[in-house]
């Protein structure tokens, strides 16, 4: 069984790093924005226009999938604190310590999260 206090804490600070990561790419795309109101708008024939819509671009799917990963890291929080963190969604087993150190969001064992990867 794993140590609560330890993924407690783990999962509260790898929560803040994300909020940290959202709000320096919200930011980074807030400047973008302004930054691309005072190019032209003619992205084609102007080099930098091109640049700062893939920034944009970089910025905003960076943004999805920490988005993402806060959502799974709030519901490993909500897990621990229901007594169900730990145990596989899939079979009921334990998810083995390690792989909590590493992915503290993890909701499958290793088997099952291969079989899932796999798509069955």
């Amino acid at each position: 069984m794993p140590n609560d206090e330890l993924f407690r804490e783990l999962l509260a600070a790898r929560v803040e790093h994300a909020r940290g990561q959202l709000a320096r790419l919200s930011g980074e795309i807030r400047e973008v924005t302004l930054a691309h109101r005072d190019t032209p708008a003619d992205d084609e024939h102007d080099p930098e226009g091109s640049t700062v819509t893939l920034e944009r671009e970089r910025a905003v799917a960076l943004l999805a999938g920490v988005k993402a990963q806060l959502i799974e890291l709030q519901d490993a929080q909500a897990r621990l604190a229901h007594g169900t963190f730990g145990i596989c969604e899939r079979c009921g087993q334990p998810v083995p310590v390690e792989r909590l150190e590493v992915r503290p969001q993890a909701r499958h064992c290793v088997g099952c999260a291969g079989i899932r990867a796999r798509g069955h």
